[in-house]
């Protein structure tokens, strides 16, 4: 732990470095993100070239990229607790990240493009699961900040996702997708530069040890996981299950909701044509609109004891989200009675209702796995919680393959119910859940 002061009311400034840190990756990411699915389906002479994939290859390309973003943390984070450290395998990640979005941007051809999305899918192996388990090392066990602080650290870095889409975005219109690809690029460079010059001072060892190889370390690895480390280690892992789903669904935003907007919602305001990418800086807008509130509110329920437990919080999560697709559901009604295009107001709403549903799950499992996961494993286990994402990608990219031939429709209405069935079941096993966390909720 820190040894910094710092205000029991408060939160201690190394909070605000790391989430600074993952602001940069998540603007490379996320503003990368908003142009890839159309760079692959623009043809190679088209005013803004891209690599001429068909909409089905450009979905399971999409969906696997993306998935290998949130498969490699769980070897990064291996790594990192056996042998780099954390604050190591974040400077390796930053670094990796920056230069697969370099290469990527050389040119419209197969050699860049898939060395480029490999060094970015390997980097943030390093840095996904490293950075986050720090913030959880400002906390000891049992503090009721920990939850409000994950909160803002996800409402901060979503500061940066917002701005993203629009910038990334306005330079590919101006100057073509690879531009695009090389601001995303210069972002993770300056968050990593201000994390080089103040990581020693506000962190202080924080992350420089090598957990498994610390003193004492070796001899509890050796030593069998007790009762209640087992309880919560299988905590963890059924919630895997349905979070796989969650992310399942909500990663549809950038694949078939992003064809969905691209071609059948009317974006047209006062004669301006809003650019698609935009739209995906909607969710982080709200993220960081709604995350004080979000933060705050665990805060209060804590204080007077009625905070929903971690399982009851991510139940309703899901719900959320899959109330945001029947009201896709709507959008589609439109086009289906006779519309040329559909509201945007559907795709708003949406959106809104998948970040209630985000910031009920999301934030709150980081949280949780600092929590459970064994003190010389939390690393390793916050690449294992980001194993479900891996999942949800893979589905996702098939799921958005067919959209052409299933029709947004039956996705988004599947979609809708199977993630609510999924949320009830959460809550019907919540009270077990949360015995089988001893107290660490």
């Amino acid at each position: 732990m820190t040894t910094q002061s710092r205000d029991r009311n408060g939160h201690p400034p190394a909070l605000y470095l790391l989430s600074a840190t993952a602001a940069g990756e998540r603007f490379s990411y996320y503003g990368m993100r908003a142009l890839l699915m159309l760079y692959m389906i623009a043809g190679v002479s088209e005013t803004l070239p891209g690599m001429a994939f068909s909409k089905s290859t450009s979905g399971l390309v999409y969906g696997t990229f993306n998935a290998l973003c949130y498969g490699f943390p769980f070897f990064g984070g291996m790594i990192a607790d056996r042998l780099l450290g954390k604050r190591r395998s974040a400077t390796i990640g930053g670094i990796l990240i920056a230069l697969g979005l370099a290469v990527l941007s050389l040119d419209n051809s197969l050699l860049p493009f898939i060395a480029g999305l490999t060094l970015m899918a390997v980097g943030n192996g390093f840095f996904k699961p490293t950075v986050v388990t720090m913030i959880g090392d400002l906390y000891e066990q049992g503090d009721p900040r920990r939850d409000a602080a994950f909160t803002l650290y996800y409402q901060l870095f979503n500061g940066s996702v917002f701005f993203a889409p629009l910038l990334c975005g306005w330079i590919a219109v101006e100057y073509g997708y690879r531009a695009g690809f090389i601001v995303a690029g210069a972002a993770v460079i300056i968050s990593m530069l201000i994390y080089w010059i103040m990581a020693p001072k506000m962190l202080g060892n924080i992350g420089k040890a090598v957990h498994q190889k610390a003193a004492g370390a070796a001899k509890s690895e050796k030593q069998p996981l007790t009762k209640e480390e087992k309880d919560r280690i299988a905590v963890i892992f059924t919630l895997f299950f349905f979070v796989t789903f969650f992310w399942t669904g909500f990663e549809q935003a950038g694949s078939s909701m992003t064809v969905f907007t691209e071609e059948s919602i009317n974006r047209t305001i006062g004669g301006f044509t809003i650019p698609t990418p935009w739209f995906q800086s909607l969710n982080p807008l709200l993220v960081f609109g709604l995350g004080f509130a979000f933060s705050a509110l665990w805060m209060k329920l804590a204080r007077v004891g009625k905070n929903p437990s971690t399982p009851v919080k991510m139940g309703l999560g899901m719900i959320f989200l899959g109330l945001g697709f029947i009201v896709m559901l709507g959008a589609v009604g439109q086009l289906n009675a006779g519309s040329a295009k559909a509201s945007m107001l559907w795709l708003l709403v949406a959106y809104l209702f998948h970040t209630f549903g985000e910031l009920m799950l999301s934030p709150i499992g980081l949280s949780m796995v600092t929590k459970l996961a064994p003190a010389h494993m939390v690393s390793m286990f916050m690449g294992v919680w980001f194993l479900p994402t891996f999942i949800a990608h893979l589905l996702g990219g098939v799921l958005a393959s067919f959209i052409e031939t299933l029709g947004p429709g039956l996705i988004f209405g599947g979609i809708a119910v199977f993630v609510i069935i999924l949320g009830a079941g959460v809550f019907f096993l919540s009270k077990k859940l949360l015995y089988m966390m001893h107290g660490r909720d």
